[in-house]
C-alpha cells in the first residue's frame, strides 16, 4: 500500500481507508500546514546562509522533507515524546522549540540545544540510529506506567542498515511498546543511494520483525498526517509499534560539508523538484480558494520574521566558558574529571600573554 491524498499537482486523491482519519482537516487547517512548511523552509535557508557566512560550524538541511516532518509533528500530543536525528528541525518547530535553540549546538555554544522535558523532544542524536533504542526504551517505560502517551522516533533510510535500528524493532515488537518509527526515506545515506541500502522497500523490513508498516508519500503533508494518526491510535490502544516509511527526497546536501553534485544525477533532482511538498499544497489551496495573494504575502512575511529572529538569536549567542566542558559529566565530583579540568586549565594558561 502506498498512501497518497494530495498528488503532485495538488489534486485530492480519494482513500476510503485514510480519508476518515483526516476528515477534520479543511482548507483552514491545511493553510496552517502550508504556513508551517514555508516557515521551516525559510528557517532552513537562513541557517544554511549562516553556516556559509561562518556563523555556524555545520548545518544539516531539510529542504524537500518539510511535509514528512510537519505532517507527522502536527499529529502529536503534548505528552508524546520525540527522539530524532539531526535533520528534524521542522519537528522541533512543531514541538515549540525556540528558534535560536535550533542552532545552538551547530554554533558550538552548547552540547545540547534545549530542555527536552519542556518541549517533549530529546536533543538531536548524531549517532546514526541510536535514537530508535532510546525511543523504544522510553516507550516501554510509558507502558509500565500505564499511560497512553507515545514515543516517536525519526531516522533516515541509511539508519535502517544500523544494528541499533534492528535491535529497537526487535524490542518494540516483543514488548508491544507504544512507539512509532518514522523513517524518512530521502533516497540518500550521504552519497549511498537507498537501492544500495536495501533491495526491498524499507517498509517491508519492518514486517519481518512483526511490526505493521505504512508506506506513505512523504511529500504529501496530508497523507503523512493521516498515517501518523493511525500509528499513534494503534499505540495508544495498546496494539504496539508501527513503522512509517515516508518516501521523500533530500533536495540539498547531506550537510553543508557535502557536495551532492559529485554523486547525484541532476535529472533525478529535477524529477523530485517537480514533486515539491509545498508547491502541491499551494496548488490545492489556490484551487479551493483558500490561498490568494494576500494570504501568500502574510505567510512570506511570517517566514521572513522567523528567519530574522533566528539570525538575531544566533549572532547574540555567547561563547561558553572553556572549562564548562567538564560540567555535568557526572552528577557528583569525580577525581578523573577534576584532573582533566586542571590539565586543560594549565594548557589554556599557556596561551595567556
Amino acid at each position: 500500500m502506498f498512501v497518497q491524498l494530495l498528488d503532485e499537482t495538488g489534486a485530492r486523491v480519494a482513500s476510503p481507508e485514510f480519508d476518515p482519519v483526516v476528515a477534520d482537516i479543511g482548507p483552514a487547517a491545511l493553510l496552517g500546514f502550508y504556513r508551517d512548511m514555508v516557515i521551516v523552509r525559510r528557517l532552513d535557508a537562513e541557517a544554511t546562509a549562516l553556516q556559509r557566512q561562518g556563523e555556524l560550524a555545520l548545518w544539516p538541511p531539510l529542504l524537500g522533507q518539510e511535509a514528512a516532518q510537519i505532517g507527522s509533528g502536527r499529529a502529536l500530543r503534548a505528552d508524546d515524546f520525540v527522539f530524532s536525528s539531526y535533520r528534524e528541525h521542522a519537528v522541533a518547530y512543531t514541538r515549540g522549540v525556540a528558534l535560536v535553540d535550533l542552532v545552538r549546538v551547530w554554533r558550538g555554544s552548547t552540547a545540547s540545544g534545549w530542555d527536552p522535558f519542556s518541549v517533549g523532544m530529546a536533543p538531536p542524536q548524531v549517532i546514526i540510529g541510536a535514537q530508535t533504542l532510546h525511543a523504544t526504551g522510553y516507550a516501554m517505560g510509558i507502558r509500565a506506567d500505564g499511560a497512553d502517551a507515545v514515543a516517536v522516533t525519526y531516522f533516515g533510510d541509511g539508519a535502517t542498515s544500523q544494528g541499533d535500528v534492528s535491535e529497537a524493532l526487535v524490542f518494540a515488537a516483543s514488548f508491544k511498546a507504544p512507539v512509532v518509527f518514522v523513517c524518512q526515506n530521502n533516497h540518500w545515506a550521504i552519497s549511498e543511494p537507498v537501492t544500495v541500502q536495501s533491495p526491498v522497500e524499507l517498509a517491508d523490513r519492518a514486517t519481518g520483525f512483526g511490526i505493521p508498516a505504512i508506506r506513505v508519500d512523504g511529500n504529501d503533508v496530508l497523507a503523512v498526517l493521516a498515517a501518523t494518526r493511525v500509528a499513534l491510535a494503534r499505540a495508544r490502544a495498546g496494539e504496539g509499534p508501527t513503522f512509517i516509511e515516508a518516501v521523500t527526497y533530500r533536495m540539498g546536501p547531506h550537510t553543508t560539508a557535502d557536495d551532492p553534485s559529485r554523486y547525484r544525477d541532476p535529472a533525478e533532482l529535477a524529477r523530485w523538484g517537480a514533486r515539491d511538498p509545498i508547491a502541491r499544497v499551494a496548488e490545492h489551496l489556490r484551487s479551493a480558494g483558500a490561498l490568494d495573494a494576500a494570504a501568500d504575502e502574510a505567510v512570506a512575511a511570517a517566514a521572513d520574521a522567523a528567519a530574522a529572529e533566528l539570525r538575531a538569536g544566533c549572532l547574540a549567542l555567547e561563547d561558553p566558558e572553556p572549562l564548562s566542558v567538564f560540567d555535568n559529566v557526572y552528577s557528583e565530583p569525580h577525581p578523573v574529571i577534576d584532573r582533566q579540568r586542571l590539565d586543560y586549565a594549565r594548557y589554556l594558561d599557556g596561551f595567556v600573554e
